[in-house]
């Protein structure tokens, strides 16, 4: 998707809050959205997903599904959890049948089943978020599109919204995110645009930084929690396999990323294994032509860390039988 000289203001002759911008996400990649409060990271947001039109220049090649999770999600809407949703999956395309089994399995997964038959206005403001992620992701977009996705979520929920990214990214979507409270931490890898004086710039990417892979055993009672929180530092978790010392590599684990190349084995390391909405309303004096999306068109709509590990050049301790060994890299980034 391409963002081509956009330009956007709410007001005819008001001031610009997007000039001449021109940015592109590609298919698999995630970027995140800075900017101070004021500088036009939810315009940009909403421009990217179809939300608002610009007043000059244009947005080409966007998927035909959009995700929006606007920063508060509409919540003064007469509707049930459970009947908003199915009606979001109805005008995301799924034929009744599906979209029963798209809300039971969202509203399983954010811890929403308690809230089926309650009103939207009676949510509060971390559960109508829920409900705002939930219709997003009813049918898996190719864009997903979160505006402060962790803001008034439980500590749960916050961990589930990388494993969301992940699922789109997964199946070649691209993602959006802005976010104030550096949870972005938890989506390594990511791009990064800065949103100031009404211009878009991209942060340097430090693509020739060295990986190390370390391999850390773990109870196997632990192994989720351990996995979130390598997730959370930072770490790509590579492999979940069983301990042991006769043990094999197996297929990824559950929440593990893709295998990464390394760029290089870090000094004094072993050689690395081959990593390989309806949206809410839109300022009504904003210029002609600049209004939101209709609901059909934008969709329904690893931690601590890196264990200390073996002492550098020297091999691991055999895993316990008991336990499960898991490969992070790479290391977390520095703060910028």
């Amino acid at each position: 998707m391409r963002l081509e000289n956009v330009w956007l203001r709410y007001r005819r002759r008001g001031p610009w809050v997007l000039r001449g911008t021109d940015a592109r996400i590609d298919p698999g990649e995630v970027v995140v959205v800075l900017g101070r409060n004021g500088a036009g990271k939810s315009t940009l947001l909403q421009v990217a997903a179809g939300v608002l039109r610009p007043v000059r220049g244009r947005v080409t090649d966007r998927p035909g599904r959009v995700g929006w999770v606007p920063e508060r999600f509409p919540a003064d809407q007469p509707f049930t959890v459970a009947r908003y949703l199915n009606g979001m999956a109805r005008v995301a395309g799924l034929d009744a049948a599906a979209a029963r089994r798209a809300v039971a399995d969202w509203t399983s997964r954010l811890d929403l089943s308690a809230f089926r038959d309650v009103r939207l206005p009676e949510l509060s403001k971390g559960t109508a978020q829920k409900v705002g992620l939930a219709q997003a992701m009813l049918r898996p977009p190719g864009l997903l599109v979160l505006d402060e996705p962790w803001e008034g979520l439980d500590a749960g929920a916050r961990e589930l919204v990388p494993a969301v990214v992940d699922e789109v990214l997964a199946t070649g979507g691209s993602v959006l995110v802005s976010d104030h409270r550096g949870e972005t931490v938890r989506l390594p890898g990511a791009r990064h645009w800065t949103v100031a004086d009404g211009t878009v710039t991209e942060e340097a990417s430090s693509a020739g930084e060295a990986l190390a892979v370390i391999e850390v055993a773990v109870p196997a009672a632990r192994v989720a929690g351990t996995v979130a929180r390598l997730r959370a530092a930072g770490h790509h978790v590579l492999r979940v396999r069983p301990g042991g010392p006769s043990a094999e590599p197996t297929s990824p684990g559950p929440g593990a990323d893709p295998p990464a190349e390394p760029a290089s084995p870090a000094p004094g390391v072993d050689q690395p294994a081959e990593p390989v909405s309806a949206g809410p309303g839109v300022d009504p004096s904003a210029e002609p032509g600049t209004g939101p999306a209709s609901p059909g068109s934008s969709g329904p709509v690893g931690s601590g860390p890196t264990s200390s590990g073996p002492a550098a050049g020297r091999a691991a301790e055999p895993a316990p039988a008991a336990g499960v060994a898991a490969e992070a890299g790479p290391a977390a980034r520095a703060s910028r």
